[in-house]
């Protein structure tokens, strides 16, 4: 099973925190899973222009092809104005409308404030419902206060992440023996 770690931002060490802890508590609980962390900090992702996402070369090929490839996509996200960052929102644009058909999607959000909490059932969920995601219901939003000097400090943050961890693995090999099975009725 492959599963993409997305930190969807290209500001700010929050989020990537919390992707940090999401990425080793799912290394240190499933050692046979390959994770892959993409921090789009750290790549030079170009605007979406409309390609078919196999179009793009360098850091957008790779980010694209890797999210295609995985079975189970966990996103890391800090919210902004009420909003996901456009970073994220590229990501999307870059990648076909059935990009998450067959996977699990599951979701971190940061923020600064908690009136932000409605930002994953209002503008996430429904891009990636759209997108044909099967989505983890649950989702962990961390506030400010849970963190101090780039640690998260709250316990039951961290148990809400390795329970996220958790549902998204048990989701992924549950829906991979479904889809096992509805192929396996096909005889050609």
């Amino acid at each position: 099973m492959k599963i993409v770690g997305l930190s969807g931002s290209k500001v700010g060490s929050k989020t990537r925190t919390a992707m940090n802890y999401t990425i080793d508590a799912l290394v240190a609980k499933y050692s046979k899973v390959e994770v892959t962390l993409i921090d789009l900090a750290e790549y030079d992702v170009q605007f979406s222009d409309g390609r078919n996402f196999l179009e793009y070369e360098g850091d957008t090929g790779y980010v694209t092809k890797a999210i295609m490839e995985a079975d189970a996509i966990i996103i890391g996200t800090p919210i902004f104005q009420a909003s996901i960052p456009a970073t994220l929102k590229n990501i999307f644009d870059l990648l076909p409308v059935n990009a998450f058909r067959d996977k699990i999607v599951s979701m971190l959000l940061t923020a600064g404030s908690a009136k932000h909490y409605l930002v994953a059932e209002q503008q996430l969920k429904p891009i990636l419902s759209y997108m044909k995601a099967q989505i983890v219901q649950t989702y962990v939003f961390i506030e400010e206060s849970d963190f101090h000097r780039k640690e998260i400090v709250s316990d039951d943050v961290l148990f809400r992440i390795e329970r996220l961890v958790e549902d998204t693995v048990v989701l992924a090999e549950a829906y991979g023996k479904i889809r096992e099975e509805k192929d396996a009725e096909y005889d050609f």
